[in-house]
């Protein structure tokens, strides 16, 4: 099969970006926003010659707080929205987000946070018809024709439902919820009118406010580089309005769920518990999911990474009722099948491979074939002995760690929650010394600086990293529960110094340069990128 290059999502030069989740930017009401502190982040990263920023999913998030488990694939999550803009607009009274101005600065305390973010939001929804302006109120009418039918009012009945249920999962709701009856779902329409529309108006206002980030970081020569999970979770809005779509049966509960299989680091494998999907259903329809998903996707971020590539090659199995992964079996995929659908639908989108883990020269093949970057991690890069940084290849993005690592100084010295043996840690801190000819005060501007000697198109390193932080800074470990997606960065760590030091590093690497880079595929057909303007 003749190779594409179906996502050119790399720089035509060598370029370096760093990772940070919205979450994590400072500012003063509890949460990293989408408003003035990402404006002002875009304007650190152009000072640090950095031109593209990655960050995890944005959906709404539920128990666990974890980007990757959201109620929805296209909704926003309304903790991001900016709340300083709504009180420039009128929706909110200055006094009234005071107590969210007593929450700290350093990390998200997501339990008080949320019922106090969530009362806020519901105050601006109902004056909006009162206080919001003309710009506003033309926009949520545009909002709702584009988006209603598409997901917007199953996931505002989905949260309605949600919430009168106690928060329990959908498959645990009445019967007629659960089966959508077209009565019972009527019915609640009526009685919940002013809940739906409030979700509604919410929601636009994140859609909103992300538009207007992302033409700021555009016009700056900053790229948004966002990240879309394979799977949706259970309780998701997602799941609820397109159970044909997964391998769940009748009551909405899974046949068969997804995980990997057993390796070196786990004898039991990892269980995720997301359903799978069924993909002859996708097939019967065109893909038309997947292909709003990425539409959706492409109007959030100028490139997408999509997480655990591998499973469109193939899928582990797991049975339902299983207590571990080891009882699953590979299964194969749509492969090139999703990825052609979408391409005829809206052209070719520039998709990022996270094919880390287990991958077979299969999955090898298909990215390849479809031209899509992938990735490399120097800390799972040092585990192979021979590893050589002048042999990372030009069509990828090289990393120094990603959200599921620890910080580059917390895992050079073997953080509270590294698996590996003594033994191993000092193997690989003698190794990164005698690659970078450092110190261990220095490895982590070493290895970003090992990163950017690479023939990566693209290179990227946490803000933690540029900051020299230690696992106190990680963000998220694998297979726990607690304390993760809570660190935040301070403004002061963002001073005039830093900035110099990383512009410095990204200059000296010949990777320095924003501004007429065209980051974003260059090759979208001008019919997708018509539809992705509408």
């Amino acid at each position: 099969m003749k190779e594409r290059s179906h996502g050119r999502a790399l720089p035509a030069v060598k370029q370096a970006g760093v990772c940070l989740h919205v979450t994590s930017l400072p500012g003063r009401y509890g949460i990293g926003e989408i408003g003035a502190q990402a404006l002002r982040f875009v304007d650190a990263m152009r000072d640090m010659q950095l031109g593209v920023w990655q960050f995890l999913p944005t959906g709404p998030t539920a128990y666990g707080d974890s980007p990757y488990q959201p109620l929805s694939t296209f909704a926003g999550n309304e903790m991001l929205i900016d709340i300083g803009r709504l009180v420039d607009s009128g929706l909110l009274r200055a006094d009234e987000p005071r107590q969210l101005e007593t929450l700290p600065e350093h990390a998200v305390h997501y339990g008080a946070l949320i019922p106090v973010k969530n009362e806020l939001l519901k105050i601006a929804a109902g004056r909006f018809s009162i206080a919001a302006n003309s710009r506003l109120k033309s926009g949520f009418d545009e909002f709702l024709e584009s988006n209603s039918q598409a997901w917007l009012h199953d996931y505002a009945l989905f949260r309605v439902l949600k919430k009168r249920h106690g928060d329990r999962p959908w498959p645990e709701w009445s019967p007629e919820y659960v089966h959508r009856d077209a009565r019972a779902m009527r019915q609640m329409e009526i009685e919940a009118g002013r809940e739906i529309e409030a979700i509604k108006i919410v929601q636009f206002l994140f859609h909103d406010q992300w538009r207007q980030l992302r033409q700021y970081a555009n016009d700056n020569g900053i790229r948004l580089f966002g990240d879309m999970p394979i799977y949706i979770s259970l309780d998701s809005a997602d799941a609820w309005a397109n159970p044909e779509l997964l391998q769940i049966d009748g009551d909405g509960r899974p046949t068969d769920v997804a995980g990997v299989p057993p390796d070196y680091f786990s004898e039991d494998g990892q269980l995720w518990g997301n359903p799978l999907y069924a993909w002859d259903a996708h097939a019967a329809s065109g893909y038309r999911w997947w292909i709003s998903r990425l539409q959706a996707s492409a109007e959030l971020a100028d490139i997408v990474r999509i997480d655990h590539f591998r499973g469109f090659e193939a899928y582990w199995s797991v049975p339902a009722e299983a207590n571990t992964a080891r009882t699953g079996a590979w299964v194969p995929g749509p492969g090139d099948a999703v990825f052609d659908a979408i391409e005829s639908a809206l052209g070719r989108l520039p998709i990022v491979a996270e094919d880390l883990g287990v991958i077979t020269p299969e999955v090898e093949a298909l990215r390849d074939r479809l031209g899509i970057p992938g990735m490399v991690v120097l800390q799972f890069a040092f585990a192979d002995r021979d590893f050589d940084p002048g042999g990372v290849a030009e069509n990828c993005i090289c990393y120094t760690g990603t959200h599921d690592n620890d910080t580059t100084l917390g895992w050079f010295h073997g953080g509270p929650d590294d698996i590996r043996s003594a033994d191993e840690i000092h193997r690989t801190q003698a190794a990164v010394l005698e690659l970078t000819g450092g110190n261990p005060e220095t490895v982590h501007t070493d290895l970003i600086r090992t990163a950017f000697s690479t023939s990566a198109r693209l290179a990227i390193a946490p803000l933690q990293d540029y900051l020299g932080l230690g696992s106190e800074a990680r963000i998220n470990t694998p297979g726990t529960l607690h304390n993760n997606w809570r660190w935040r960065a301070r403004s002061s760590q963002l001073d005039e110094r830093m900035r110099d030091g990383v512009a410095e590093l990204v200059d000296a690497s010949g990777r320095a340069g924003q501004d007429g880079v065209d980051i974003a595929f260059p090759g979208l057909a001008p019919t997708a990128a018509a539809s992705l303007a509408d």
